[in-house]
Formats: structure tokens, sequence, C-alpha cells
């Protein structure tokens, strides 16, 4: 797959406070960038807690739950559009499925 954009996860995971996010991302990363995912059952191979909210976007659980990553996912294109990183909480005031 193809990933639009690493940038948002190392702005995240570089940010004071959140550096333990780093490893759990770039490991999501490198898995997906690998895929050649075609539907939720085959992102459910790799990421078994992922959760699709509608609207072709996925939320995945990162680092034990503590931090959260909406993506959209282009299945027939191959592209994976990163959306949002965030922690639980931050994750629970938001309409993960419209951003």
């Amino acid at each position: 797959m193809r990933i639009v954009s690493h940038k948002k996860l190392k702005e995240f995971y570089e940010t004071k406070g959140y550096e333990d996010s780093r490893i759990a991302l770039e490991r999501w990363y490198d898995v997906a960038e690998k895929a050649e995912w075609k539907n939720l059952s085959d992102i459910k191979v790799d990421f078994l807690s992922v959760d699709y909210v509608g609207n072709q976007h996925y939320v995945f659980n990162i680092k034990g739950n503590n931090y959260r990553l909406i993506v959209v996912v282009k299945f027939t294109m191959g592209y994976i559009f990163i959306r949002k990183v965030c922690t639980h909480k931050e994750y629970d005031k938001i309409d993960c499925s419209t951003i």
C-alpha cells in the first residue's frame, strides 16, 4: 500500500510526551506499506483490533490502545491516507468518520 503521509506519524511521535508511540507507529507503517489489502478482512490479518468506522475510515489501536491512528483506505487505488494520530482521550471527543 502507498501511505500518505509518513510525516504525520513522525510529527506526532516527535511531539513532547508522545515519544513512546514511535516504535508502534513505525511498526504499523512498515506492515501497512508492505501490505496488499483488498478489504477489511485483509487488514485484520495484520491488525486484529482495527475498526471500520464508516466513510472509508479505519481506526487502529496503537501501543496497547494508548493512541489511535485514523486513516482512510482506498483499496482499489492501493492508498492509505493518514488523517490523524491522537490519544485515546482525544479520540473520544471526535467523529473520526468525518476527519
